[in-house]
């Protein structure tokens, strides 16, 4: 369930859906929060990497969505949750998902599964650093949707902007995005404005352990 990606970095795979942790120069950092039913999953693969879950320093969330938020309610730690600007209503219980859109219709469907965090929601906003992670907006399969790549860890957090799928990256379909001419221009964006790092860590597929800008670049020159 645990494996280790690189030196501080740790795979926490859920079976649907991934998360991460990252030890952060001292600063535990976990990215998403699986689904409302992942808590001791969560709370057992961070024992497993060497950590209390009570350790946790951050929360970087990649998206709102009931499978990357679904446990921050649920887990017993005293962090702050970032989150980008678009999606922090949504996080925090302020505003609800577009029911106009088809994503957001289904976001809104899931919604009573959720429940708000305790601790703070801070928004976050393209080029804002949080320790060694500079967060890039990627807009798309979600308004708010945030990349986080620390170049001293040598890892991009990718979120749903990207699947893989046998050993390719793909980008997020029609079906679970809000807008998939944004989920293109993120990519492309996203690789021209990001250091190469090796490991690519996205929501869902088998990360990446090298090469991982190599594997985005590739996908953006396709699209």
């Amino acid at each position: 369930m645990v494996t280790q990606l690189a030196d501080d970095v740790w795979w926490l795979d859920l079976g649907s859906v991934n998360c991460y942790l990252a030890d952060d120069d001292g600063d535990l950092t976990l990215v998403d929060a699986g689904t409302p039913f992942d808590s001791g999953d969560i709370m057992r693969g961070v024992r497993e990497a060497g950590y209390s879950i009570n350790d946790v320093d951050r929360v970087l969330i990649t998206h709102y969505d009931l499978d990357h938020v679904g446990s921050l309610a649920r887990l017993p730690f005293d962090a702050s949750i970032y989150v980008g600007e678009a999606d922090a209503p949504l996080l925090s219980g302020a505003d609800a998902p577009d029911w106009h859109n088809h994503k957001g219709a289904f976001q809104l469907a899931t919604r009573p599964l959720l429940s708000s965090p305790d601790e703070e929601v801070v928004a976050v906003v393209d080029g804002d650093e949080i320790g060694s992670f500079t967060a890039y907006a990627t807009p798309g399969h979600s308004p708010g949707h945030m990349a986080y790549v620390s170049e001293s860890l040598d890892v991009a957090f990718l979120g749903d902007l990207v699947f893989e799928d046998h050993g390719k990256l793909t980008p997020s379909a029609w079906a679970m995005s809000y807008d998939t001419e944004a989920v293109r221009d993120s990519i492309v964006s996203l690789e021209s404005r990001t250091p190469d790092f090796e490991v690519a860590a996205m929501g869902h597929g088998v990360p990446f352990l090298r090469d991982g800008s190599e594997r985005l670049r590739e996908l953006a020159d396709s699209l």
